[in-house]
């Protein structure tokens, strides 16, 4: 068992990839743990085999490109020296108020595009003086799906009246 320092580079913050993470690193039996890092970084320390961490690396590119991250490298370098690690494979939650503040901005930012996005429908208000000619419009369709639904019913007591007669013969 080694234990490496792994570093995932690329718009890997706020994604959702220390989940990711933390998901592989358990399917793969490693003890470790995830955290971001200040750099926009997301920095893994876990300890295994040599394959069992070459299909860390897989893992996590494969799912974190589905979950969303941009993931321009992992490197891993080995540390010369055994660190007793959390198991089963864990993330750091605890996030630092920098980084809180981070993200309450970003959330702020996807609520103004929102908002921006929205408000490109003022158009939408010209529409409320056709909202009474859609109504009749419904209004119609409804009457027609009553008269349909009686339709079908007749028919059906037409069918089953034919039915009634072949059974009889």
């Amino acid at each position: 068992m080694k234990c490496y320092n792994v570093t995932v580079t690329g718009n890997v913050q706020d994604t959702g990839l220390r989940a990711v993470i933390e998901y592989a690193g358990r399917l793969l039996d490693l003890s470790g743990l995830v955290f971001n890092a200040r750099d926009g970084s997301v920095m893994i320390l876990c300890r295994g085999e040599d394959s069992g961490i070459g299909d860390f690396s897989q893992e996590i590119m494969k799912r974190g490109e589905q979950r969303g991250a941009v993931i321009q490298d992992i490197t891993r370098q080995e540390l010369p020296f055994d660190i007793v690690l959390p198991y089963p494979f864990s993330r750091v939650l605890a996030d630092d108020d920098i980084d809180n503040g981070r993200k309450l901005d970003k959330g702020n930012e996807l609520l103004i595009d929102i908002k921006r996005d929205t408000s490109a429908l003022p158009e939408i208000k010209g529409y409320t003086s056709i909202l009474p000619d859609i109504k009749v419009g419904i209004d119609n369709l409804n009457v027609k799906f009553d008269s349909f639904i009686r339709g079908q019913e007749e028919h059906n007591l037409r069918l089953e009246k034919i039915l009634e007669k072949l059974a009889e013969k």
